[in-house]
């Protein structure tokens, strides 16, 4: 059974396409390796979050993949600042890891052009804290995107190091668990690409999202002027709603605004109050769920404690066998 880590944003809701996409693989995958799922609130804070934002933001985070339907006897689902021993590999690896090659990384690149008056170290040491992640559990499978993908290079840069530097070979080589076929895209409300939080909250339908807020968003949808001749290519901006209706709708209503279309006779408000109906109903469970769990603070501790419990006795071996390894050693 393969160790499997994967970050979860502690600033980030879950909306359709992360649900239908990479959570519900993450539901699988619990069964099939030993996964250490975390929220990634030290991450957060090269942000400068306000301390009731940031605590909000991991009970939020924490609730909904609950509710998505993680599971604490099966996967270890933790907060990353409850692990100490994260920090103390990343300490490790900083040593090891130099200004040139931070320097050159894309994202760190690209949040320095976004956001010159808040080039801070741990912006720059992002891919070091990354890799201290992933080390710790000396996983070999990481779940993430493409925008990731440098940065998994630069852990198994930064592990491969330590081994050279120490002449053990003691961390693994992490590689990108793809799931290719199995995950599911969700196109979001603006016509332009992927449901996602980084293009607005309007792009984006969360689970959490009130049947009203849903509403408004699905009837904001872009649309056109509609079809012009019969059996006409569907432009991008329609054809989102065609595919999210595919995801939330039954076959029999994608059908009948199907053939409306390629008859010339699609009225998309009918089209967009059906969608947003649907989506409610699709919804509604997991709305449900996230409100009984978020009122539940003893459960929520418990999962909190003993994921740490479980997330540290695996941090605790690393740090004890790294130690020894670096010359750290009592008398």
């Amino acid at each position: 059974m393969e160790t499997v880590v994967s970050g979860i944003r502690s600033t980030g809701k879950l909306h359709l396409g992360n649900y239908y996409g990479a959570v519900q693989n993450f539901v699988k995958m619990q069964h099939e390796h030993n996964c250490f799922f975390f929220i990634a609130d030290w991450h957060s804070l090269t942000t400068h979050p306000n301390p009731a934002d940031l605590h909000g933001n991991v009970k939020q985070v924490l609730v909904e993949y609950l509710a998505a339907g993680i599971d604490p006897e099966k996967a270890t689902i933790y907060i990353q600042s409850e692990v100490p021993e994260i920090a103390e590999l990343y300490l490790y690896l900083n040593m090891n890891a130099y200004l040139g090659e931070l320097e050159r990384a894309t994202s760190f690149k690209d949040k320095v052009r976004d956001n010159p008056d808040n080039v801070n170290a741990g912006l720059l040491t992002y891919p070091v804290l990354m890799a201290a992640d992933i080390l710790i559990h000396k996983a070999t499978k990481v779940p993430v995107g493409k925008d990731q993908e440098q940065h998994l290079e630069m852990a198994r840069t930064f592990g491969n190091r330590f081994n050279r530097m120490y002449n053990n070979e003691y961390f693994p080589e992490p590689y990108a668990f793809n799931f290719s076929a199995k995950l599911v895209k969700i196109p979001g409300l603006d016509g332009k690409g992927k449901m996602g939080k980084s293009e607005g909250e309007a792009n984006a339908v969360y689970l959490s999202d009130s049947p009203e807020v849903i509403r408004k968003k699905v009837m904001r949808a872009v649309t056109d002027a509609g079809p012009t001749i019969e059996n006409q290519q569907k432009p991008d901006e329609i054809q989102n709603l065609f595919d999210l209706m595919k995801v939330v709708s039954t076959p029999d209503t994608l059908q009948h605004f199907d053939d409306l279309y390629n008859k010339m006779q699609i009225r998309y408000g009918d089209l967009k109050k059906q969608l947003a109906e649907d989506m409610i109903i699709a919804t509604a469970p997991m709305r449900e769920r996230i409100e009984a769990i978020a009122n539940d603070e003893v459960y929520l501790r418990q999962v909190s404690i003993y994921g740490a419990i479980k997330a540290r006795e695996s941090a605790q071996k690393t740090i004890k066998e790294v130690r020894e390894i670096i010359g750290f050693r009592k008398f």
